[in-house]
Parts: C-alpha cells; sequence; structure tokens
C-alpha cells in the first residue's frame, strides 16, 4: 500500500468540491473494518496509559505530547503477537486508525490537571471532588468534538495542512501494515528497544530507587538529571566562579543542561525548525530580556536564609509570558485571517444542506447538523456544571462559549503547522478578558478561561488525528466517536493517577522543585495579576506584549511572502517565552540530533538512514514514552513507600 495524496498544483487549483471527489475515488477504503471490538478495547487501555505518560510531561514541562505514534505501534506489537498464534485475524489499518483516535484523545485530556484545575485548587486550596473533575473533562472533550468539525474540511480537506505529527502516524501506519515484513516490523522494535533505554536510564535518575538497590547490593546507577550540578559543587566547596548574567546566576535564569529524555524525545519529533525557533527565543528572553528585568526590579526576586537571591522560572514567566502570548496570538491570527475566502467556504455548509452533487463526502463526514445542535446543548452544560462547581455567573459562562470558536481556529492553525497547540497562551486570552469583566473574581476567571482554552486544545489535537484518517481512507464520523471513547479513558485514568499520586489531598504542595508545574503556575501568577488590575503589570511587560504582537505578524508575512521557505515560527519564537531555558535547549538538541544524522547521512540506501532517519518518529516517540512511564513508576513507588512507613531515601 502506498501513500496517495495531490500535488501542489492540485492543493492550489482544485475546488474543495473536486478534492473530495478524487479522495473519494482515490484514497477512501469503504466498509472495511475500522471501529471493531478489538480496536477500541485497545485504544481505550492504550489511551489510558498514556494519558498518565501526559501527567508526567505537564507536570515537568506544562503541556501534553501527542500519543499516536506510540499507540500505533504498540498495538500493532500486541496484535501481531497474538496473530502469530493464531488468536486473532488480520489487523486492519484503520483498525490502527481508530485506536489512535481513541489513544490520542486520551492523551489529551488531563489539560486541566495540569493548568487550568490544577491553579484553581493551588489558589483556592480547595480539593475539587474527583467526580465533579470527570464531569468537567467530559463536557470539555465532547464541545471540542462539536467544535472540530465544521473546521476539518477547511484545513484538512482544501489546504492540505501538514499537522506533521498525525502526518507521521498515517505514515507509521501504512509502513507497519505494507506487505513488506523487514520494512513493518523494524519501527516496532525501535521504539520497543528505545522505551527500554529511556526507560531505564529515567530510573537511574532516581535517587530513591537507586539508593534501595544499593541496600540489597543490586546494580544500581548513578545518572544525573542536571549536568552542571558537579560545576555548583565546586562552585560551594572550592569558590570557584559563579556563572551569571549582570548579577543573575545562570542556573536562577533556567540556563542549565539538564538530561530530561522525555524533551529530547519530544523535540525530535518536532523538527529542526521549530527546534531553532524554541532556542531563538529561549535564548532572547532568558540571556537578554530576563537579566535586564531583574536587574530593573521588573521580575520579582526572593532571598533565602543565608542571603542568597533566587528568580527562577515562575517569576521570569510571570514578566515573560505577556510578549510570547502576544507573538504568538497575532501570528496565528493572520496566518488564518490571511484567506477569508477559505474561511467562509468552511462554514457554508452551516446555512444549507449541500445537495448531493456538491456534497460527496456526505455519507463519511459527520453531518454539520450535529454541531449546530450540539455546540448549544454541551455549551449550556459546560455554564451550568461552571456556575454548580465554581460558583461562575451564568452570563459570564456564557460569554466564553464564543470565544472558544476564536481560540479554535488559532489553535488549530498552529496544530496544522508545528504539532503545538497553544492551549495556555490561548487561556491568557481569556484571562484578560475576564480580568475585565469580571474584576476581582480569581475563582471566575480560571473556570471561564479553561472553557475556552480547553475546549479549542481539544478540537486542535482530534483535527490532527483525522489527517491520518484522512491519509488512509477511513470515515471521519467513526473518529469523532473514538475521539469521546477516548476522552472517557483520559479522564479516568488520569483523575485516578493525579489525585493520589500528584495531588496528595494537598494543592498548596502541588509545585515542588521536581514537578514545578510550570502551566499551573503561569495560570496562577495571570489570574492573581488581572483580578488586581492591569495596574499591576510593570510597564515594561506591556511593551514586549506590543512588541510581540507586532513581530509576530512581522514574522509570519514574511514567512508566507516566503512561500513557507523561511525557517523561524513566531509560534515557536513565542512558546519559548513561557517555557524554561533547560526545557527548551533539550528539545533543540533533540530536533538537532536527528536534523544532524539526516545531513550525514541523507542516502535512503544508508543502513543509518534507514534505521534513524526513516524511524525517526517511532524512535522518538519510543523515548518520550519510556522515560515519562517509568518516571511516573517511580513516584507511584515513593507514595506507596511512604504509606507503609518505608524510607528509600
Amino acid at each position: 500500500m502506498a501513500l496517495k495524496q495531490l500535488t501542489d498544483e492540485q492543493i492550489r487549483t482544485l475546488t474543495v468540491e473536486e478534492k473530495d471527489r478524487w479522495w473519494l475515488e482515490n484514497v477512501y477504503q469503504g466498509d472495511v473494518p475500522q471501529m471493531t471490538v478489538r480496536a477500541v478495547l485497545m485504544g481505550f487501555l492504550l489511551g489510558g496509559l498514556l494519558s498518565i505518560q501526559n501527567l508526567y510531561v505537564g507536570a515537568k514541562a506544562g503541556w501534553s505530547l501527542g500519543v499516536a505514534i506510540t499507540s500505533v505501534i504498540l498495538a500493532f506489537v500486541f496484535f501481531r503477537v497474538l496473530m502469530k498464534i493464531g488468536l486473532v485475524r488480520q489487523y486492519h489499518v484503520l483498525e490502527s486508525n481508530i485506536l489512535q483516535s481513541i489513544a490520542c484523545s486520551a492523551g489529551y485530556m488531563n489539560g486541566p490537571l495540569i493548568a487550568s484545575m490544577a491553579a484553581y485548587m493551588i489558589i483556592t486550596n480547595y480539593v475539587i471532588p474527583w467526580w465533579q473533575m470527570v464531569m468537567w473533562l467530559l463536557g470539555l472533550c465532547v464541545l471540542g468534538v462539536l467544535f472540530a468539525f465544521p473546521l476539518k474540511r477547511r484545513f484538512i480537506n482544501q489546504d492540505q495542512l501538514p499537522f506533521p505529527e498525525g502526518r507521521a502516524a498515517g505514515v507509521v501506519m501504512e509502513t507497519l501494515h505494507s506487505e513488506d515484513t523487514g520494512r513493518s516490523v523494524l519501527p516496532a522494535r525501535l521504539l520497543v528497544i528505545f522505551s527500554l533505554l529511556a526507560g531505564l536510564l529515567k530510573l537511574g535518575q532516581s535517587p530513591s530507587i537507586m539508593n534501595w538497590l544499593r541496600r540489597w547490593d543490586l546494580p544500581a546507577l548513578n545518572i544525573p538529571e542536571m549536568l552542571d550540578g558537579w560545576y555548583y559543587k565546586l562552585v560551594e566547596k572550592c569558590g570557584w566562579w559563579m556563572p551569571n548574567i549582570l548579577g543573575t546566576p545562570l542556573r536562577e535564569l533556567t540556563i542549565r543542561p539538564e538530561l530530561d529524555l522525555a524533551m529530547i524525545g519530544a523535540g525530535g519529533l518536532m523538527g529542526i525548525r521549530t527546534g531553532v525557533s524554541l532556542l531563538i527565543g529561549a535564548a532572547l528572553n532568558y540571556f537578554v530580556l530576563a537579566p535586564i528585568m531583574i536587574q530593573r526590579g521588573d521580575i520579582r526576586t526572593t532571598v533565602d536564609a543565608a542571603g542568597a537571591v533566587h528568580v527562577g522560572f515562575r517569576a521570569i514567566a510571570t514578566w515573560a509570558l505577556w510578549g510570547g502570548v502576544a507573538m504568538m496570538t497575532t501570528a496565528s491570527l493572520y496566518s488564518f485571517f490571511g484567506k477569508p475566502r477559505a474561511l467562509l467556504s468552511a462554514f457554508k455548509g452551516l446555512g444549507r444542506r449541500r445537495s448531493g452533487a456538491l456534497d460527496p463526502l456526505r455519507h463519511v463526514e459527520l453531518p454539520l447538523w450535529v454541531s449546530g445542535i450540539g455546540v448549544p446543548l454541551v455549551g449550556a452544560y459546560l455554564v451550568w456544571i461552571a456556575h454548580w462547581f465554581f460558583g461562575v455567573q451564568v452570563w459570564l459562562g456564557v460569554i466564553a462559549i464564543p470565544m472558544v470558536f476564536i481560540f479554535t481556529l488559532i489553535g488549530v492553525n498552529s496544530t496544522a503547522l508545528t504539532s503545538i497547540t497553544p492551549t495556555g497562551p490561548l487561556g491568557k486570552l481569556t484571562q484578560l478578558a475576564y480580568g475585565a469583566l469580571a474584576p476581582g473574581n480569581i475563582t471566575t476567571n480560571i473556570a471561564t478561561a479553561g472553557i475556552a482554552a480547553e475546549v479549542a486544545g481539544n478540537a486542535s489535537n482530534l483535527i490532527q488525528n483525522i489527517k491520518p484518517g484522512y491519509m488512509l481512507g477511513g470515515k471521519p464520523r467513526l473518529q469523532a466517536l473514538g475521539h469521546v471513547i477516548g476522552g472517557i479513558a483520559g479522564a479516568v485514568a488520569s483523575v485516578a493517577v493525579f489525585y493520589p499520586l500528584f495531588l496528595r489531598n494537598n494543592p498548596a504542595g502541588l509545585i515542588s522543585e521536581q514537578y514545578p508545574y510550570p502551566a499551573a503556575t503561569v495560570w496562577k501568577a495571570v489570574a492573581e495579576i488581572l483580578t488586581k488590575g492591569l495596574s499591576q503589570l510593570p510597564p515594561t511587560a506591556l511593551w514586549a506584549a506590543a512588541i510581540g504582537a507586532v513581530l509576530g505578524i512581522v514574522v509570519e508575512v514574511v514567512r508566507t511572502a516566503s512561500k513557507g521557505k523561511f525557517p523561524i515560527s513566531p509560534v515557536g519564537i513565542g512558546l519559548a517565552f513561557v517555557i524554561s531555558f533547560q526545557t527548551c535547549f533539550a528539545m533543540f538538541l533533540g530536533s538537532f540530533v536527528f536534523w544532524l544524522i539526516g545531513k550525514l547521512w541523507s542516502r535512503p540506501e544508508q543502513r543509518m538512514n534507514t534505521v534513524f532517519v526513516q524511524n525517526q518518529e517511532s524512535i522518538c516517540a519510543g523515548v518520550v514514552a519510556g522515560a515519562a512511564l517509568i518516571g511516573v513508576a517511580v513516584m507511584a513507588i515513593e507514595v506507596i513507600a511512604e504509606n507503609l512507613g518505608y524510607k528509600l531515601l
């Protein structure tokens, strides 16, 4: 099986109806097995497991990673073993597609647990009951599905935008299910091997587990997370020079080399353009702007009992996020509204029913009337429980629903180009609006912003998950149903792990040095500032927002004029302002390593190209999964040991 796709010339010249007919005649596979019981069950189980992976990544980096490739390969390995012993029949590629839709939806369901709802509980010092959290997560998921499908035809069918992570999943599925046995098995083997290696290295970074092994005279590793730790020990013991910029130590600016395997793997998935953009933004923020603002007093510092000055990510992000958010927002808006005809064509089906002659996909697409009816109903449900659970006034909740539409446009555009959905920055825009609508009401600020941002994130990720289905010829309406099923798996698994392992009935202790919860930290800081008024912001933060807004448009104009050849992404630069330098550098390092391998071994017949270049997604997905899942497993062991009264350290 070879993937068929339109040429660049066809994408530019064919109408959306012509593209739909081409897809129906050349790609669509008809009524082959798709949403089977085994695909649903395996997607449900893997989705729950991989949502736990994203809890770990979110606690460390503040966002969730896609799990499509990981789920696809793990399921392929499982069913291939069962096929060999004769327990199941042939596993179809479109079953794999439905499975990844379910798993991906589950993987993204924990967004509020690492951002808005975590911030809510920290601010109020109140633990939201688990059943309320599940109801909230599911409402956000379903509303995301309903907002996504009116945009699906514009972004996928008509514009044929890349959605890098979704496309990579489609390529991996096509490879795994090809008739070339050697070609199909290699990605699975690599994912398993690199998952095990990353998991072993992550285990070696756990002082508690390694100390326990030494007590039993078992082999133990000693792998540091921060690679500059040895130098700072010499600084303390021998009085060596403390590296700094304008008097602020580099480690207080988060400028440190971190061996974070999950983030290195994530960088490999992003690619070199996004990696370089992140590094540029991080260098500008942490090497230049942050030290200057610290000297001015616009970024607040603290002094410990020994008289040492501390800054850290939380204080820097509180100032820096305004410029980064503004840049991402204006760039996304310009990119989308630069094509007004496409915007109108995406929604013209809402006003009237297309005839069969103009709508050849009416039997496979989710009907637009479902969104027309469902959005008001599910929106009303969210407004109701926001009022019930969080005390949000009904009229303030209603205003959040139209905001979802605008933020979904921004989120889908960003996801289509970079596979990064700026859920956190979009939430800040809503927080800004509610800072004016409900001044002084910090809980309303977070709850309403959570509706707009999290629904936009769900919608963006759903459209990305539909991309491989479009490539392989699956039914989009089945993927919509799969997204809802996955939402249930993710909500149950994430809540079941988050409450006992991360929250531990202590919202005030949720944020720690090991798990800084950067997204929740920023949500909390923004809510506190906005409910007290913009006068609480330093003038330099407002200037940064204005300059960032202009630069976002300028860079996007240049990218458009160069037809995508200009290598810098304003979204990538903006994201670096809300992520620590050490995390940005780890992701850049991952993107750079795979870019370098691709340059050194560029010919397809070379062994290194076959292994590392052609299977980059499998390797990176394996690294992320292995490191993240072992990280969560270590947390579980530590909590169980603590509850049993056993000290691992």
